[in-house]
């Protein structure tokens, strides 16, 4: 399946919302938005991107893992001009469902990242990092310190650093391509 025609498909943040949020799924995204706050250096970061990222985020307006992580993906994107986020149904698009399942589930949200041109460039979703590791914690009384987070750092923080740290290794993926390189003469 070429992923890309679907991105053309996705709708931008708000349309998307409008279209397949009720008013109580509207408030939780809003309340998410509301709360997701960029430190300078994420923001000096995302403002030094050169290549444009078009991202198509597979999702549902219902879901409460995308509550709590597509809020994010309009942050960067309004931190940069450099990255469009484009969005689809899950239960709408079960063709792209079936394409982007991880572990053999149906799991959102998923992002796939491509290159201006189409390329795709990598995938990333479900549940970050921070999150299986807070999920371990409250299911198994198990820590699992990795010296990265601060204690008392929020975990909506850590999540918008994980996501970050993936649009980050993209942007240096789609910097440094040879055949981008080329082309931009750069």
């Amino acid at each position: 399946m070429n992923l890309f025609e679907k991105f053309a498909q996705g709708l931008p943040y708000s349309e998307f919302l409008s279209r397949y949020g009720g008013d109580a799924h509207k408030a939780r995204w809003q309340a998410i938005y509301d709360e997701v706050a960029l430190s300078p250096d994420q923001r000096d970061l995302l403002g030094r991107f050169t290549r444009r990222m078009n991202v198509l985020v597979l999702a549902g307006a219902w879901c409460g893992d995308c509550v709590r992580q597509c809020p994010i993906f309009t942050r960067f994107a309004e931190a940069t001009p450099m990255i469009d986020a484009r969005y689809l149904d899950r239960d709408e698009h079960s063709d792209v469902q079936r394409e982007l399942q991880i572990n053999g589930g149906n799991r959102i949200p998923v992002a796939v990242f491509f290159s201006e041109d189409g390329y795709e460039v990598a995938r990333y979703g479900e549940r970050t990092l921070s999150t299986y590791r807070d999920m371990m914690e409250k299911q198994t009384g198990e820590a699992f310190a990795s010296g990265i987070a601060r204690p008392g750092d929020p975990l909506l923080v850590r999540v918008t650093q994980d996501w970050l740290n993936e649009f980050e290794r993209v942007q240096w993926i789609l910097r440094l391509s040879p055949r981008l390189r080329q082309k931009h003469g750069d």
